[in-house]
């Protein structure tokens, strides 16, 4: 049978190779034209390599975790379809039966012994890091899962859809007493359990590059805290109006973009970068918003945001969320970047040190919204606060600076009106 080869595509400018995060096809499967079959990890993203005919995966060159070259051969497709459903059932009834005396002997006697525990030892054997991570976030119970894969190895696809039968049908009470059985017998011995799970390529390389920062620039940070009043209550007063205009939510990203890029006028050093023994200052602001995606955090450049609109910076925003939640974010939705801006809030955050990311010389901090007593003409009133943190590279950005920026910030969103009038 004729075969074409599947080879690393091009993954984007200095990349050089990848990590196989994981197979999404098993040799044997049919596959289509242009259908994902392997997930490749960069040091940025995660990118799927596509079938480039529609036929059966022949076979698999490389395994799950192994670097792998751009132009390196990974697997083959062969022409024609894949087995019958016929052919790839026939081989059921042997295992089934040779697995049906170890099964009744356990029923037989009634106590929970170490033989029960057998098949679920067995099943974790098989499980790749991808399906691992999937099983301990879904909360299912890998023996009970069928796998679809080679040699009846469990994929990511099996794990999601069992979580999602447990969800919308509960397990029948008469299923409880194994799983409990298994539990309470490692609290009785007293086992615990370790698992190593390699850092992907993107984890290693967050790694290095936080601790590069650390390492190299002069990190300091100061604090102010926001009266968010203003800017929560033109959301409300005109939030329905720009969702119908627009086709999109105003969040507070909006505003806060448009007041760095406003204190950034005022003070050019927090949006330069130190390049040997030169500066380099922009007259651009290119905003790195950083995003949680399922394998870290990312942080996709909203360019040229100085010149957008609130609608043009919220619509990059979310298409970029999207693109991180479904693992679509490229190599060049990474690049470059002249400030950071990081939103801690959304998880509960009330107060953080960001990093900067290098080359930039400085991150903006949001946290979450808390109302606090405040002095208002000499008043004690509750408000909604939101304390802000920028941290930046002392060897570039003197703590005038820095102070006079996060002022510049606080004084805008505080009063949204100084956006429209440039002050």
């Amino acid at each position: 049978m004729m075969s074409t080869e599947v080879k690393v595509p091009v993954l984007g400018e200095s990349i050089t190779e990848a990590t196989v995060g994981q197979w999404l096809k098993a040799p044997g499967d049919a596959v289509l034209a242009d259908e994902p079959i392997v997930s490749l990890e960069t040091d940025k993203v995660s990118v799927e390599v596509p079938s480039p005919i529609a036929g059966t995966l022949a076979e698999q060159l490389v395994k799950e975790g192994d670097t792998v070259a751009v132009g390196a051969l990974i697997a083959r497709i062969g022409e024609g379809a894949a087995n019958s459903p016929a052919q790839a059932e026939a081989p059921a009834p042997a295992a089934s039966t040779e697995a049906a005396p170890v099964e009744a002997a356990p029923v037989e006697a009634g106590s929970a012994k170490a033989a029960p525990l057998a098949p679920a030892q067995d099943a974790s054997l098989t499980l790749s890091p991808a399906v691992r991570r999937a099983v301990l976030a879904n909360h299912v119970d890998p023996s009970s899962i069928k796998g679809s894969g080679k040699d009846g190895r469990i994929t990511k696809d099996d794990v999601l859809a069992a979580a999602t039968s447990k969800t919308s049908s509960p397990a029948p009470a008469a299923a409880v007493p194994a799983p409990s059985a298994s539990v309470a017998q490692l609290a009785a011995t007293g086992e615990r359990r370790e698992e190593r799970v390699k850092m992907t390529r993107m984890r290693q390389t967050i790694a290095t590059r936080l601790k590069e920062a650390q390492n190299t620039a002069a990190l300091l940070t100061t604090f102010n805290d926001v009266d968010m009043t203003a800017v929560i209550d033109a959301r409300a007063k005109y939030k329905d109006l720009f969702e119908k205009k627009h086709g999109i939510r105003l969040g507070f990203m909006g505003f806060f973009v448009k007041a760095v890029a406003l204190a950034a006028k005022d003070v050019p050093s927090v949006n330069a970068r130190i390049d040997g023994d030169e500066i380099v200052y922009h007259d651009y602001l290119d905003v790195s918003v950083a995003v949680s995606a399922p394998k870290g955090l990312v942080v996709p450049v909203v360019r040229d945001a100085d010149r957008m609109s609130f609608a043009e910076i919220e619509k990059a925003i979310a298409a970029f969320g999207k693109k991180a939640k479904d693992g679509a974010l490229t190599a060049e939705d990474m690049k470059g970047g002249t400030f950071t801006i990081s939103n801690g809030g959304v998880f509960g955050s009330l107060l953080s040190t960001p990093i900067i990311n290098p080359p930039q010389s400085a991150v903006l901090g949001m946290h979450r919204i808390e109302e606090r007593p405040v002095v208002r003409d000499g008043q004690v009133v509750a408000r909604p606060m939101m304390y802000l943190a920028l941290s930046y590279d002392h060897r570039l950005i003197d703590g005038r600076e820095a102070v006079t920026f996060l002022v510049r910030v606080k004084e805008a969103i505080e009063d949204p009106t100084r956006l429209l009038i440039d002050l």
